[in-house]
C-alpha cells in the first residue's frame, strides 16, 4: 500500500490552533476508541491488511536485488524471469489487498459517522429552548454536519498513516539493517536531506495558502453580499456599482498574485526535492562502492540497489510521520469539540417515572412561579394564577415582560426555576412530554412552514389526517378560500420558510395547522403583531371561535379579543401588576390603564372593532 499522502501535502498548525490545543489524555483516547470498539472485527481485518500491503510493496525492492545479481550479472534468464514475474505478482496482490484495507477502512469510517450523527440528532432534539436560543444555529449545524464528517478523514487518513507509516518504515529498516548494516546508517543520516525542503516548502505554502483562502473569503463575502436579491439592489439604489466593481477587482488582483507565489513555491520546492533526491542515493553509491571494491567483497550491486530503493520508500513514512503532529492536534479537536455537545446537559427530559393521563382537561395552574435564564436577571417571579378547562385568559403588558416565557413554559420548553406550573393538577416536570406536548397548540408570531407543500406542512401536525379533516381545519382557520383559488390547491408549494406565502396565509396555515393536532389548551403568542389589518381581520376571525370553544391563553393585539376573555392578566417586570376585566383595569389607573391611553383607546377610536397593540419580541 502506498503511503497515505505525500510530499505536497504539509500541514501545519496555526498559532490559534496551538493556544487552542486540546489536552490529550487517556480518558480522551479511550473515548475516542470507544467509537471503534464495535468495530474491531473489521479494525483486525484492516490492521492485517495493512501490515501485509506495507511488507509487500517493500518485497519488489528486495525482489529487484535479485534480479540484478542472479538473473543479470549471474546471466540466468529463468531466474530472471522469475523474479519479474515475482515483483509483478508481489505488486498486484499489495494493491489488491490495499483496494480491501481502502473499502473496510471507509465502510468503518461510514458506520462510525453513521453512529455519532444519530447520537447528536436524538441528542440536539432533546435539548430545551435555551439551547437554541444561546447557541449560534450555524455552528450547532457544523457539529452536525462538518464536524462529524471529519472524524470519517481521521479514520481514513490519520490513523491510518500512522499505522500504515510506521509499519512500512519499521519494516524498511529491518530490511535495510539485514542487507548492510552501514550502509543503512548512511542511507538513515540522508533522510534528513528529503525532509528539511519539504518542511521548509511547506512552511512557506502552507503561509500562502491561509492568505489565499482568506482571500478566497473575502471575495466570497463580496458576492454573497452584492449579489444577493437584497445586496443587488442596495448597490443600485445608492448607485454603488463601481465602487463594489472596483473593490472586487482589487480582492481578484491580490488573490491571483498569491496563487502565482503558491505555485512558484511548489516548482521551487519540486527542485530542491530532485536535487537532494539524487544526493542520497549517490552517497549510498559511493559508500557501497568503497566497501564493495576494498573492504566487503561478499557485497554486490544487488544488494545497494537494494538499499537505494528501499531509501526512497523511506522518504515517504519518515516525512509523513514528522507531519502527523497537525493532523493528530486537530483531530483531537475535533472530537473534543464534538464530545463538548454531548455533554451538554439535557436540561428538558421525561422523569423516570413520568405520568401519562388517559385524557387531558385543560387545566393550568401557576403557582409561585419563578424563572430566570441568568441569576443575575430574573425574567418571571412569583407568578399565580387559574385557568380552568373551557375559559380564556388575555395577557398583556410592555414588551419584554416576560409574557411569552410564561406560555412558554406550560409545555416545558422551559422549566421554572422556582414554584410550580400543572396541567390538570400534575406538575408539568412529572407529566410524559409527548403526552403534554399532543395536548398542546401554539401559535406564534413568528410561523415556520417547512418547503413542502400545504398539504404536508398540515400533516406535519397529524400525519393520518383524512381528507376531510385537513379541509374542516382550513375551514375553521379562515383560509380554505385562499387554498380552493390555488391550482394545485392543498398541493401548493409554499417555499422555503414559506416564502411563497403573505404573512397572514402563513399564519392562517399555522392555525390549521395546531387545529388539526386537536389540543385541549391553545396559546395565541402575539399571532397577529406583525401583519397588516386585512391579514389581522381573517386571523381574528378565525381566533374568535376557537376561544369560546377551548382553553386558551392569548398574548392579546385586539381589544375584542380582551374583552372576550374571562380574565386579563398584565404582567410589568416579570410580576402580575394587576388582574380582571377590561372595564375593572381600565378605571383602575394602573399600568393596563396607561396601555389603553397610549395604544388601545387610539386604535379603538380609529376602528370600534380592534386596536393595533404592536410589540418586540419578549
Amino acid at each position: 500500500m502506498p503511503p497515505h499522502g505525500g510530499p505536497g501535502r504539509q500541514q501545519f498548525l496555526t498559532e490559534e490552533e496551538k493556544k487552542n490545543a486540546p489536552k490529550v489524555t487517556s480518558a480522551l483516547l479511550k473515548r475516542v476508541f470507544s467509537y471503534l470498539s464495535p468495530y474491531w472485527k473489521q479494525m483486525t481485518v484492516v490492521f492485517i491488511a495493512i501490515v501485509l500491503s506495507s511488507v509487500l510493496n517493500l518485497l519488489p525492492s528486495v525482489l529487484t536485488g535479485k534480479m540484478i545479481d542472479e538473473g543479470l550479472i549471474g546471466r540466468d534468464m529463468k531466474k530472471l524471469i522469475f523474479f519479474i514475474i515475482m515483483s509483478l505478482a508481489v505488486t498486484l496482490g499489495a494493491n489488491l489487498i490495499g483496494v480491501l484495507e481502502s473499502y473496510m477502512n471507509t465502510w468503518i469510517a461510514q458506520h462510525i459517522t453513521f453512529d455519532m450523527r444519530n447520537k447528536m440528532y436524538a441528542h440536539l432534539q432533546k435539548m430545551s429552548q435555551r439551547f437554541f436560543t444561546t447557541n449560534n444555529q450555524g455552528d450547532i449545524i457544523t457539529r452536525m454536519t462538518s464536524d462529524i464528517s471529519g472524524v470519517q478523514q481521521i479514520i481514513t487518513n490519520t490513523l491510518t498513516s500512522i499505522l500504515s507509516n510506521s509499519i512500512t518504515l519499521t519494516v524498511a529498516l529491518i530490511v535495510m539493517f539485514r542487507q548492510n548494516w552501514m550502509l543503512a546508517l548512511v542511507g538513515i543520516a540522508v533522510v534528513p536531506l528529503f525532509v528539511i525542503p519539504t518542511r521548509t516548502a511547506g512552511r512557506t505554502r502552507w503561509s500562502i495558502t491561509k492568505d489565499s483562502q482568506a482571500c478566497s473569503d473575502e471575495i466570497n463575502g463580496i458576492l454573497n453580499e452584492t449579489l444577493s436579491v437584497s445586496g443587488q439592489l442596495l448597490v443600485k439604489l445608492f448607485g454603488m456599482e463601481k465602487r463594489e466593481y472596483d473593490k472586487y477587482v482589487d480582492v481578484n488582483k491580490k488573490y491571483i498574485k498569491l496563487n502565482i507565489r503558491e505555485s512558484m513555491a511548489g516548482r521551487w520546492f519540486r527542485v530542491a526535492l530532485s536535487t537532494f533526491s539524487s544526493v542520497g542515493p549517490m552517497l549510498i553509491y559511493l559508500a557501497g562502492g568503497i566497501l564493495m571494491l576494498k573492504y566487503d567483497k561478499d557485497l554486490t550491486v544487488g544488494d545497494i540497489t537494494v538499499l537505494v530503493s528501499l531509501l526512497g520508500k523511506m522518504y515517504g513514512p519518515v516525512n509523513q510521520l514528522l507531519n502527523i503532529q497537525a493532523d493528530w492536534i486537530r483531530s483531537m479537536a475535533l472530537f473534543s469539540r464534538i464530545f463538548d455537545y454531548f455533554d451538554m446537559p439535557v436540561e428538558i427530559e421525561n422523569a423516570p417515572d413520568a405520568v401519562s393521563p388517559e385524557k387531558a382537561v385543560g387545566n393550568v395552574v401557576f403557582d409561585h412561579v419563578g424563572f430566570y435564564y441568568d441569576k443575575d436577571r430574573t425574567i418571571l417571579e412569583d407568578i399565580n394564577f387559574t385557568l380552568s378547562s373551557g375559559k380564556c385568559i388575555a395577557v398583556v403588558g410592555p414588551s419584554g415582560s416576560g409574557k411569552s416565557t410564561l406560555v412558554n413554559l406550560i409545555p416545558r420548553l422551559y422549566d421554572v426555576t422556582s414554584g410550580s406550573v400543572t396541567f390538570d393538577g400534575i406538575d408539568v416536570r412529572k407529566l410524559d412530554l409527548s403526552f403534554l406536548r399532543k395536548n398542546i397548540g401554539i401559535v406564534s408570531q413568528e410561523t415556520y412552514l417547512f418547503n413542502g407543500t400545504i398539504r404536508e406542512n398540515l400533516l406535519y401536525a397529524k400525519p393520518g389526517a383524512t381528507e376531510e379533516e385537513l379541509i374542516n381545519a382550513c375551514k375553521q382557520a379562515n383560509i380554505y378560500e385562499f387554498i380552493e383559488k390555488q391550482e394545485l390547491g392543498l398541493d401548493t408549494v409554499v417555499g422555503n420558510r414559506g416564502l411563497k406565502l403573505s404573512g397572514g396565509e402563513k399564519q392562517r396555515i399555522s392555525i390549521a395547522r395546531v387545529l388539526l393536532k386537536d389540543p385541549v389548551l391553545m396559546i395565541f403568542d402575539e399571532a397577529t403583531s406583525a401583519l397588516d389589518s386585512i391579514s389581522e381581520q381573517k386571523i381574528q376571525d378565525a381566533i374568535e371561535p376557537l376561544i369560546t370553544s377551548r382553553t386558551s391563553i392569548l398574548i392579546a393585539h385586539r381589544l375584542s379579543t380582551i374583552l372576550a376573555a374571562d380574565e386579563i392578566l398584565v404582567i410589568k417586570d416579570g410580576k402580575i401588576a394587576e388582574r380582571g376585566s377590561h372595564s375593572k383595569l381600565v378605571n383602575a389607573g394602573g399600568v393596563y390603564t396607561q396601555l389603553y391611553e397610549t395604544q388601545f383607546s387610539k386604535a379603538a377610536g380609529s376602528d370600534p372593532v380592534s386596536f393595533e397593540y404592536t410589540e418586540g419580541e419578549d
